[in-house]
């Protein structure tokens, strides 16, 4: 413990030390050099403190959202700036060698001195996630976008071609603290008059409690034609945090369970149902949290139990992970599945249709929007809410309206 501590000291001290560096190149006054110094130290100080003053028996609050946002804010744009220096310095030291073993010129042997430009240029670097993160907290949390999805399945019933399905996903409701954003997301979905809705799990951050002043708000999502139904997130279990007893866990794990029936929601647990159009009906299968490294409640065999590979379904996995190991491989061929979990990791870069980033991309194969394979879909929504980090950096909260279409998708 006293040896990672360590470690991490100097990790920071070392960040400290060329975030210093850069910034007296281009801040010539004492007094500013001074202040920046004492600024630096005092927020290390108070983001050490609060970290040290987490209760693993409540979990997130709005300080520990407030000490994350800050030291994202105040150390990536530092780790930017030392990573440009420190590349500069491996130069130096190269260009030093050079000198003094090839040319054997002791004079230019040397390390060269650090150059200004060097340091501007990282200064210009670190002021993009610097502001970026700004802009996540103060903007891009609230910044909904609708995205819409046509999908084709050539076993699609007649009758569900053009079927549309709103999915959201994520909602962490305990992160909330913007009525007037939240009403309007919920007019967003509103505004898509889907015949379906469906919701993906992670309601809470952990407390059912979370949940309980935005219950009306939830409320206002109107009924639609075919339903709404839900499934669980890996949130919804309480497992993030110490309860003082089980009773207390598996107390609040039924609260949270009836929160999506408070809300309209039909809540599947390793089950499925049917959704009939006419003479035809497809298979909506919901399962429990399956995660290949989180909880695995879900039971895919249990919750589809009677059908078969010739039935049209969908299934509700908050965890894409499911599919990636799982339901992909599944020869009762799940013709489309819809997750969510990722976040995108709340940060990233997208530019529609052609380019798409985030470090999610690295822990999930399956991390935002659609993916296929042998005319199995899984569609990852990017979520709703936020969690840890107080904002959202280039991956926004996400209502997904999906279309059904009958056929094969045309160039």
């Amino acid at each position: 413990m006293i040896l990672r501590l360590l470690l991490v000291g100097i990790v920071f001290f070392v960040i400290e030390l060329y975030a210093f560096q850069a910034i007296r190149t281009v801040i010539k006054l004492r007094w500013l050099l001074t202040s920046y110094q004492i600024i630096s130290l005092l927020l290390f100080v108070f983001i050490l403190y609060s970290f040290t003053q987490f209760d693993r028996s409540v979990g997130q609050t709005k300080q520990t959202m407030i000490t994350m946002g800050l030291l994202l804010l105040v150390y990536v744009p530092k780790i930017v700036l030392t990573i440009v220096l420190l590349g500069e310095d491996i130069f130096r030291v190269g260009a030093g060698a050079v000198n003094y073993f090839i040319d054997n010129n002791s004079d230019s042997g040397i390390i060269p001195s650090r150059r200004k430009f060097v340091s501007q240029i990282g200064l210009g670097l670190a002021a993009i996630p610097f502001l970026s993160l700004i802009y996540g907290i103060t903007v891009g949390r609230y910044n909904y976008k609708v995205i819409k999805q046509a999908i084709y399945f050539p076993d699609l019933p007649d009758e569900f071609d053009g079927f549309t399905i709103t999915q959201i996903s994520d909602v962490h409701s305990g992160s909330f603290d913007n009525p007037e954003k939240i009403n309007y997301a919920i007019d967003l979905v509103n505004e898509q008059n889907s015949d379906l809705i469906l919701f993906t799990g992670d309601i809470v951050n952990t407390h059912a409690k979370e949940m309980h002043p935005w219950l009306a708000t939830f409320n206002r999502i109107k009924p639609h034609e075919f339903g709404k139904y839900s499934v669980l997130g890996n949130h919804d279990y309480g497992e993030y945090v110490t309860w003082s007893t089980q009773i207390d866990k598996d107390e609040n794990f039924d609260a949270i369970k009836n929160l999506y029936g408070q809300i309209g929601f039909k809540l599947l647990l390793n089950e499925h149902t049917f959704i009939q159009k006419g003479a035809a009906k497809i298979a909506l299968v919901g399962v429990e949290n399956w995660g290949h490294n989180f909880k695995q409640a879900g039971d895919l065999d249990k919750a589809s139990k009677g059908l078969v590979k010739e039935d049209f379904k969908i299934l509700m996995s908050h965890d894409p992970s499911h599919w990636d190991h799982v339901v992909q491989h599944d020869q009762k061929h799940f013709q489309l599945t819809l997750s969510g979990h990722t976040h995108g990791m709340q940060f990233g870069i997208e530019i529609p249709g052609y380019f798409k980033w985030s470090l999610a991309q690295y822990v999930y194969k399956q991390w935002a929007g659609l993916y296929s394979n042998l005319g199995r879909y899984v569609y990852v929504n990017r979520g709703f809410g936020f969690h840890a980090y107080p904002g959202r950096v280039g991956i926004m909260p996400e209502i997904t309206v999906i279309q059904l279409k009958k056929g094969e998708k045309t160039a």
